[in-house]
């Protein structure tokens, strides 16, 4: 008796790119196309912003997520081939990240809860710089900062918008965070911290009145925030697939080394 594959059945999902959706018609044809829920993968034809979308959805299922690069940016992507995609799957390697969970206070004490993959970041609304506060695990760091923002940065976020803004790559397995200002004014030279991935960090915005604040988790905006509390979420493991040398791992390294 056959042993069934351990990725027999896929569900694809694509961007609106014409690029990614013909793709999908031709993978569609060649392999089906699974209910999602009852799917053993999930496999993602676009850029980096259908992973993380993918990713969001998928979050609380546990459920593989392979992508395939058909976008714009496509650093947590694979390459793209529609030849013998179970056996790719079969041969992946899996990365498992948690995600940061965003407890955002706003001016009228609603409170906003939000998981982010990349970073959780806070900017400034107007044109004066924003006034922050900065406490870790309950203790004050900084009593303030001002610059246009700040970010916290997991792993698998710190090649994105923190690598933009100088903060540091980190390996996909560090157990740490970035915490990595936004064009800093005051301290000047300051160019944020590594935090151990267990950090409690509380951000308040002083003069909220004056200098409003947003806070953004990945894809998800509060405006005029006056606290904002950031934790990694263990209690959620998300499973990445990629190709056997072309690892979430492998490409943070290289990043590392400017290729």
């Amino acid at each position: 008796m056959t042993k069934p594959a351990r990725y027999d059945r896929i569900a694809f999902v694509a961007s609106p790119s014409s690029e990614a959706q013909t793709a999908f018609g031709q993978l569609t044809r060649d392999y089906g196309n699974c209910d999602p829920n009852e799917a053993d993968v999930v496999v993602a034809l676009g850029g980096d912003g259908l992973m993380l979308q993918t990713l969001h959805q998928h979050m609380h299922t546990g459920k593989p997520i392979y992508g395939m690069h058909r976008g714009t940016v496509g650093f947590l992507m694979n390459e793209y081939s529609t030849h013998d995609l179970r056996a790719r799957l079969e041969a992946a390697h899996e990365s498992e990240i948690n995600p940061l969970l965003m407890r955002a206070t706003d001016v009228n004490d609603h409170v906003h809860l939000h998981h982010a993959i990349n970073e959780v970041a806070l900017f400034r609304q107007t044109y004066q710089a924003a006034r922050l506060r900065i406490l870790i695990d309950e203790r004050e760091r900084m009593p303030e900062l001002i610059a246009d923002g700040i970010m916290v940065a997991t792993p698998a976020g710190s090649t994105a918008y923190n690598l933009s803004a100088q903060g540091p790559i980190l390996p996909i397995n560090a157990a740490l965070l970035a915490l990595t200002p936004i064009s800093a004014f005051r301290p000047r030279r300051w160019r944020g911290a590594l935090l151990p991935n267990t950090a409690y960090v509380v951000i308040e915005v002083l003069e909220g009145d004056k200098r409003p604040v947003a806070a953004v988790a990945d894809h998800d905006e509060v405006r005029d925030v006056r606290r904002v509390e950031v934790l990694s979420d263990k209690t959620i493991s998300m499973r990445m697939l990629f190709d056997p040398g072309h690892s979430l791992e492998e490409r943070i390294l290289r990043e590392q080394f400017g290729y």
